[in-house]
Parts: C-alpha cells; structure tokens; sequence
C-alpha cells in the first residue's frame, strides 16, 4: 500500500491553487511497529510541510515588497543572498532579496532587505522558547539528546547553541529589569491607609546554597554563593527567585517585582525569614514598610545542636563539666526559644567564662569555645530580629524557612549541584537561574508571549482544535 501526503495552497481570492507531494509512505502486512506514523515518518512529513509552508510565506512576504507601500512604484532588484534561519522542524536556507529604496523619500541606504530586517533573529521564537525551558530543567546535553530523539531539527544544533541561546533568552529577562534602588518603599502612610484591603500575609524564605566555580583563582575562589528564595500567601501560592549576589547588580528589585508579582501592596503584612547572613540582611530591607524581620529558628536551632554535640565530648557521662555545660546550653535554647536575648547572651558570657578558666579544659573545650563566641556573634548581629518563637508557634506563624528548601532542591540542587556534577562561571549559573524560576513560576510562556503577540496566540488555537 502506497500513501501520499500533498498540501494544496490555495489563493486568497481563490483563483486559484498549488498541489505539492511532501512524502510518500508504503505499509505492507500491518504490524505493531508500523501502524500509523513512525516518529521517523513524522519528523520527514513535520519538515516537509513546514518547508511547503514557508515557500510560500515568503513568495507572498517577497511580492508585497516589491512595490513601495507610500507611491506604489516597483522597486528595483539588487541581487539576493540567503539566509539560514532554524526553525523546530529544521533549518531553512531562505532567499534575501536586496531591494533599492524607492526615491519618493530619503533614506539612510541605497538599498535594503526586508527578509533579513524582519528575521532579526535567525531563530524561531518557539525553538528559542522550547531550547530554554528544557536546558533550564536538564543539562545542555541532555537537552540535545531530546530534540535529536523528537524533533527534525535534531542534527542541526550542538549544546553550546542551546547554551547560547538560553542565556540570551535571560539576557532578555535581565534587561527588562527596573533600576536598582535602595529603597521600594513608594508614599507615606496617609497613602498607604487609601489602599484597598491587601490580600493576606505573604511569607517569604530566604537561604542560600554553594556552587562549584570555573573561575577559581584560588582556593577561597573555589565556590561562590546563590542565594535561593520563596514568597508564599495565606492560599500557598508560591513564588521562587534566584541570584548570585556577588554577580547581580540588581538583587533588591528581582526580590521586589517577585513580590509586586504577586500582588504586594504598600499596606500589605509580609515576613521575611533568613538565615542572618550579611548578604540577606540587605537583600530583604526596605521593601515594605509593613515588613516583619525574623532570625529563622532552623538556623539557630541547627548551630546550638551542633554545640550540644561538642558538650558531649567534654568529658565521661556524669562528669561535672559536661553536665555543666549540657545544662547551661539547654537554658540558653530556652532564651532564644521564648525571645530572651539579654538573657540568653548572659548565658552565653557564662558558658565561655567556665570554658575559659579550670572548670573545663581540653581539646573538646576550645573547639566549643571558639564555635560558642562565633554564635555569639550571630546573636548579636541578628538580636533585632529574634522574637518570642514558642509564642508564634502556637498562634500557628512561621518561625522556619523549611518551606524554602523545597525551592532551594527546585532550583539550585537538581540543576547546579547534585544531578549535574560540574563548575560554573558566576554569570552562567545567575543567567540560567533566572530561566529556570520563570521555568518553575510558569512564567516563561506568558512571556514569551509578550515578546511574540502571536506566541501564546498559536497555542491557544491549537488547544481549541483539539
């Protein structure tokens, strides 16, 4: 049995119509492997009719530009190049006509080529959009070894196109970006209280994460910092960011369009949660007037356990030093838990005072002494921020930023770190970080529907369709 696939183009005015045969397919005795379209037989048929298609978008794109569109007169021919322009059913080599300008009005050149200034990019946006979305998800490679399964195109791409154009898709994102500013606080409280009632508090989770550097000079330059964040509502609705602070210049305004995203107004309550370091300590201010600063207890709670185990370590079972230190460690947990900082430093001068002097000696003794001073530290850094945790927790508030280790799993772990074992340079990892939140967002289709009105336009047609 032979069967053949034609495309019949029809006229606008339908004087008339084009039959062109795209493939022809033979089946013999009907076996599993061969009913229907082999993903080989697709591929053929998907490239032949995009090719049929695209002859004739341009035949027609060609005619109407061979007149001036002000007075009508035919435009002189100058030659012709082509052009190679991938699409996802294959790479196209298009003819360029080079047109002269017509002289009813000046113009900067002699002469031009309309195909070559309509196709900017030799890209189509769906190729660009699906080369971003899934080298977001999995490696580069990966990713090639997808669209060589699935898709025509296949053969005509390697991983450092993908990779190039993943990042110039970010490289998008990052220019569309408001200006950084110190302050996000917008009007005075007359203004504020003339604002609709805001949704219910937002919840937001920052932490931080390590990758492994390709531009090591060093041993101190062996990893750098991407801080991971995740803005919740009262519904659980959730929103993830991602940065690396020492390569963005603009960390303030990513986290603040996040939350304006999300219907953040200046009369809106928001937490933010951190883990006290520097760098988040100014990443989270002046966002909001109505904001709430809190120390996460998973973090303090995490560098007493590991003190504790120290104490363990000071001596036998019943000694008195480590029933001592045990004790007071213990009374120090319970300060913090219930927002007693002057206490709890208190007890902390203590703790270092018996260290220090011949109630507890050895080896055990100063690892907890150094690591109790550099906790100190912490505290005192942070004290503005520690409230009365055990009072939050039974009104039912968020005193840790567990929720954000999904996010920081999402986003940096199964991209960066535990799946794909490798370095990275600070703007590689920063970049593909911003495709991979509007990945996860779900946001990276709206967008590419504002770049390309038709983008989203096609897909919702097709959906009705089927």
């Amino acid at each position: 049995m032979k069967i053949k696939v034609q495309v019949i183009v029809e006229s606008d005015d339908g004087t008339g119509e084009v039959v062109q045969e795209i493939a022809q397919l033979e089946r013999g005795q009907l076996r599993p492997e061969e009913l229907g379209l082999t993903l080989a037989e697709a591929k053929g048929l998907l490239e032949g009719l995009q090719r049929t298609v695209v002859e004739q978008q341009i035949a027609e794109y060609s005619k109407q530009q061979s007149s001036c569109p002000l007075c009508g007169n035919y435009r002189l021919h100058k030659g012709a190049h082509d052009i190679v322009y991938r699409t996802v059913f294959g790479k196209l080599e298009l003819s360029r006509p080079r047109l002269f300008h017509c002289l009813c009005q000046s113009q900067p050149t002699r002469s031009f080529s309309p195909l070559a200034e309509l196709l900017v990019q030799r890209t189509s946006p769906d190729l660009l959009y699906l080369e971003a979305k899934f080298a977001s998800l999995v490696s580069y490679g990966l990713c090639l070894k997808l669209f060589e399964e699935v898709l025509p195109i296949g053969a005509e791409i390697n991983a450092s196109t993908i990779r190039n154009h993943t990042l110039a898709v970010a490289e998008k994102l990052e220019s569309e970006l408001g200006d950084e500013q110190v302050f996000f606080i917008d009007g005075c409280q007359r203004d504020w209280e003339e604002l609709p009632l805001p949704e219910m508090r937002l919840t937001v989770g920052i932490d931080g994460g390590y990758v492994d550097s390709c531009e090591q000079k060093g041993k101190k330059d062996g990893r750098f910092e991407v801080i991971i964040g995740k803005s919740m509502t009262a519904e659980g609705e959730s929103k993830c960011f991602g940065l690396v602070n020492s390569y963005d210049t603009k960390p303030k305004r990513r986290v603040f369009e996040v939350l304006k995203s999300q219907g953040m107004q200046m009369n809106q309550q928001i937490t933010f949660l951190s883990d006290g370091s520097d760098t988040v300590r100014e990443l989270q201010l002046y966002l909001n007037p109505q904001a709430e600063h809190l120390l996460d207890w998973f973090h303090v709670s995490m560098r007493l356990t590991v003190m504790n185990q120290m104490a363990k370590g000071l001596g036998p079972e019943e000694s008195e030093s480590r029933v001592s230190a045990l004790k007071q460690l213990e009374s120090l947990k319970w300060y913090l838990w219930h927002g007693n900082v002057y206490k709890a430093l208190q007890k902390i001068e203590d703790l270092e005072t018996d260290l220090e002097g011949e109630v507890i000696t050895g080896e055990s003794s100063e690892k907890l002494q150094t690591t109790l001073q550099e906790f100190q530290t912490y505290i005192e850094n942070n004290q503005q921020w520690i409230p009365n945790y055990g009072e939050l927790w039974r009104v039912g508030e968020r005193i840790s930023t567990a929720f954000v280790e999904s996010a920081v799993d999402q986003v940096l772990s199964k991209r960066f770190v535990k799946k794909q074992q490798m370095s990275w340079s600070r703007r590689g990892a920063h970049l593909l970080q911003q495709v991979r939140t509007r990945v996860l967002n779900e946001e990276l289709r709206d967008k590419f529907g504002e770049w390309y009105p038709g983008f989203n336009a096609k897909s919702e047609d097709q959906a009705r369709a089927a």
